[in-house]
């Protein structure tokens, strides 16, 4: 399992991640989604120990990644499948790791095989690689302990359909033998398709989080206005669960004449209050990080 706790990185005067809390839990795969500049990656190097938190705790199995004593055997990470030896060939960058972890060297030859990766590629210095094979070796490497935890960003990212596939299959099958996966990717119809929970960051905090179900298939109400902590204000004090998405906007599960009864009794001034589309992962995506977007969607 891996639990974060008010995780905050703040670099200089700026904040680029925001008192996050979330737990990534066994037997499922977690979609981790934002924009670019969102703060995922910084997020997932705090919890492998490559960059240090400001405030908050990032565990994995209850330790801290730098406490683990022989962390390739417990949690498998791939943040940036060409950050490998040019000079390697994939053969000894799986070696190299096997020798660390203390493993049998029949592993290396079983993780090949796993990732589709053949007995000439894998003699072949990394460096010749496409972007596809860096990507299965950096799946492999992830996988040479035989970890109860994967922590991947983008490891879709230079993958043919067929790859996406294999790939799909082999995170689900993980996740279905007990393991815990967090995955990062900007592929949403994938994350859509084999992800049990979301967590969903922008500006470095946390718009949304919950079992995809849920947030997918929930009737609720998107509510607007120019004055959004009295909206919230409003919202609390009438027992309304809200998720703030920006621009004063906030989706809750409520329904709209409860949402405007609600903003009614404060005198709070609306400037939208709709039935929440239920347009699939990519539209709330899209919806819940608009203030984060470079690209502006024409009304």
């Amino acid at each position: 399992m891996i639990t974060i706790e008010n995780l905050s990185k703040t670099y200089g005067g700026t904040s680029v991640v925001r008192d996050i809390s979330f737990k990534a839990r066994p037997g499922r795969v977690t979609g981790f989604l934002g924009p670019n500049g969102a703060g995922k990656s910084t997020s997932m190097r705090m919890m492998v120990g490559l960059t240090t938190p400001t405030s908050g705790t990032a565990t994995i199995n209850e330790r801290r990644f730098v406490d683990l004593p022989n962390p390739g055997r417990e949690v498998g990470v791939m943040l940036d499948a060409s950050a490998q030896h040019a000079g390697r060939t994939g053969r000894e960058t799986l070696t190299i790791a096997q020798r660390m972890m203390g493993i049998p060297a029949s592993r290396v030859a079983e993780l090949l095989e796993l990732v589709s990766l053949t007995a000439t590629e894998a003699d072949r210095r990394v460096g010749n690689y496409s972007l596809g094979m860096r990507q299965r070796l950096g799946i492999a490497a992830a996988l040479i302990g035989d970890p109860q935890v994967l922590i991947l960003d983008e490891p879709a990212n230079g993958l043919d359909p067929a790859g996406i596939r294999w790939m799909r299959d082999l995170l689900r099958d993980y996740a279905d033998h007990g393991g815990t996966v967090l995955l990062s990717s900007h592929l949403l119809n994938e994350i859509e398709i084999i992800a049990d929970d979301i967590v969903m960051i922008g500006q470095g905090r946390i718009v949304c989080q919950g079992s995809k179900t849920e947030l997918l298939q929930a009737a609720g109400t998107v509510v607007r206005s120019p004055d959004s902590e009295r909206l919230h204000r409003a919202l609390v004090a009438a027992g309304i669960a809200a998720t703030e998405s920006g621009d004063g906007a906030f989706r809750t599960g409520a329904g709209i004449t409860e949402v405007g009864r609600a903003a009614h009794k404060a005198g709070v001034l609306l400037t939208e209050l709709r039935a929440s589309d239920s347009g699939g992962l990519e539209d709330m995506f899209l919806e819940l990080t608009a203030d984060t977007q470079r690209e502006r969607t024409a009304a």
